[in-house]
């Protein structure tokens, strides 16, 4: 037994030791983004009919680090802001998929082919999905929402210069948005190495379109981050699954679950949550077939990990550095506070509010903008690990929040007011 903890032990540091220089590179660029795209940016560009709002979103979406639970809120805010239905699809369906932080781990892991292709099929996706939704759309331009963002709530500017909140972003609220599915990606990819045989795959579920209709079973209903996905493709690939299928895996199990998908369904409706998940579905196939034939006519080895060009150091530093800032994202509580002039004991009421589906800090900061929005609040404190939200201020109007909340797809029932 203890033999079998080594060998977990020792691969899941191998395959950590790979990724963690470029995921601490894609996490700075992510930093990056998150202080030069601003959230007024993008709701600015996806208002308008046509297809040229919905190629937009999709552009927008690719590099950011959310996850298909995570965009839902900030795609509910895109939408009250503006964006049309068509363009609001094309943002859920490239964003999860990939990022600048999983598009530098693929690059590491799984060699410049994955990494090029990722983001390519992202594009496809986001914009086949929008053109579908916008073609079977029959709202008016007015209901779309009032194009533009007028709240202050929705500036998002937090505390701080520039460079700090970019470096807050890439180093804290980054790796605690995806701290637990990372760690459970690298477990996964112990066990699989560990004790799957070689070539297992390729014995059970054989290749071409059978084994990715398998692993399209494996990842439809699973919680995945683009990220945490990569690893476990890799240990896919080295047990005998395909590039081609593996890469499957790599699409459908960061775009969708089942928690996503029933948000979607209530949020967007049954009709684009339908659309949605057969974009999803037959990209992914036709992203697998595609990127089989491209590893046969290159000759290209299935899973070139660049991280053999590392030297050792590198590799050994950033993966003590990841996993400093994994421990703080696990066992530090991650709450969010608006910044308001007076202190909470200035108010007259206070709202509990106990908060289903907050997964992320991005669910939380759109609790927190929506909530501020709405009549008489003055200060909100949304606690992510809790699942919970405290609303100060007066003449408060508990339906009128859990409507609000409701809108971003989380279930709400009021604990104390």
């Amino acid at each position: 037994m203890s033999g079998q903890a080594v060998a977990i032990a020792l691969e899941t540091w191998d395959i950590l030791g790979d990724m963690a220089p470029y995921l601490l590179f894609g996490f700075g660029v992510a930093g990056v983004l998150s202080v030069v795209l601003s959230p007024e940016t993008v709701e600015k560009h996806l208002g308008g009919r046509g297809l040229w709002p919905v190629v937009k979103a999709t552009l927008f979406g690719i590099p950011l680090p959310l996850c298909s639970c995570g965009v839902i809120p900030v795609s509910a805010s895109l939408r009250r802001h503006g964006a049309t239905r068509g363009a609001t699809t094309a943002f859920l369906l490239s964003t999860p998929q990939t990022g600048v932080d999983s598009i530098f781990v693929t690059l590491g892991l799984l060699g410049p082919l994955f990494a090029i292709f990722r983001p390519i099929a992202a594009l496809v996706a986001g914009i086949v999905g929008g053109a579908v939704v916008t073609a079977a759309d029959k709202e008016s331009l007015e209901d779309a929402g009032d194009n533009g963002c007028q709240e202050a709530c929705c500036t998002g500017k937090g505390e701080g210069g520039p460079v700090y909140r970019a470096a807050h972003y890439a180093f804290v609220t980054l790796p605690a948005d995806i701290g637990k599915p990372l760690i459970i990606g690298l477990l996964a990819v112990g066990l699989i190495s560990a004790f799957v045989p070689d070539d297992f795959f390729a014995g059970t579920v054989g290749t071409g379109l059978g084994a990715m209709l398998a692993m399209m079973i494996l990842g439809l209903p699973m919680y995945v981050c683009a990220t945490a996905s990569v690893p476990v493709a890799v240990a896919l690939i080295a047990k005998g699954v395909t590039p081609g299928a593996a890469f499957v895996f790599l699409m459908t199990g960061p775009a969708t679950n089942a928690a996503a998908i029933a948000t979607i369904w209530k949020v967007m409706g049954h009709r684009t949550a339908v659309i949605y998940l057969a974009t999803v579905m037959l990209t992914a196939l036709g992203a697998g077939l595609t990127l089989d034939y491209l590893f046969v006519v290159t000759a290209s080895p299935a899973a070139p990990s660049m991280a053999g060009m590392l030297p050792e150091f590198i590799k050994t530093g950033s993966a003590i550095a990841l996993i400093a800032m994994l421990a703080n994202a696990v066992l530090r509580p991650h709450n969010h506070e608006s910044h308001e002039p007076h202190s909470v004991e200035t108010y007259e009421e206070v709202v509990v509010l106990a908060i289903t589906g907050m997964t992320c800090s991005h669910c939380a900061s759109g609790v927190e903008r929506a909530l501020l929005a709405c009549g008489g609040v003055g200060s909100v404190e949304v606690e992510l690990t809790a699942g919970q939200a405290r609303v100060y201020g007066s003449g408060l109007d508990p339906e009128e929040q859990i409507r609000t909340v409701e809108g971003l797809g989380h279930s709400v029932v009021v604990m104390e007011s």
